[in-house]
């Protein structure tokens, strides 16, 4: 069964050496310490069997979260591991008075284009060149 909770520093460097292998513009390990440990973050990991599968984070802004992270282990993908995570993420921000929730998403990942309309997001927009290696623009998307 897989549990979903907060990120502790012990699952830092796993969820640091997931994303370096994920994404072409990773955070570090001491980005994500610095995150976990401040007042306006939340992050989660979602944990099977003892053994993490992925996370994700939450920036509060004005009453709004901005999600930051998603990130898969590439065995646990289309098994709903993402959705469980971003669900977990909704339920304990609006728990924290969250109203919304808003990403950017490369316009080019269209899985999670389509996995983030079925949470209910919208897409409201284009950040023109938002991304680098390489550069590409972003689909901004809100859920409201």
């Amino acid at each position: 069964m897989i549990c979903y909770r907060r990120m502790k520093r012990e699952d830092v460097p796993f969820i640091s050496r997931l994303e370096e292998e994920t994404f072409s513009m990773p955070w570090s390990e001491a980005s994500f310490l610095q995150m976990i440990e401040k007042e306006d973050t939340a992050y989660f990991v979602a944990q099977e069997d003892g053994r993490l599968l992925g996370g994700c984070g939450l920036l509060f802004i004005a009453g709004e979260g901005n999600i930051t992270n998603v990130v898969v282990v590439p065995e646990a993908r289309r098994r709903g591991v993402a959705t469980g995570l971003l669900t977990y993420l909704m339920q304990e921000g609006d728990r924290a008075g969250l109203s919304a929730y808003t990403l950017e998403v490369r316009v080019s990942n269209e899985a999670a284009i389509s996995l983030y309309e079925k949470l209910g997001f919208v897409s409201e927009g284009i950040r023109p060149n938002f991304y680098e290696k390489p550069v590409e623009d972003a689909v901004i998307m809100w859920k409201r």
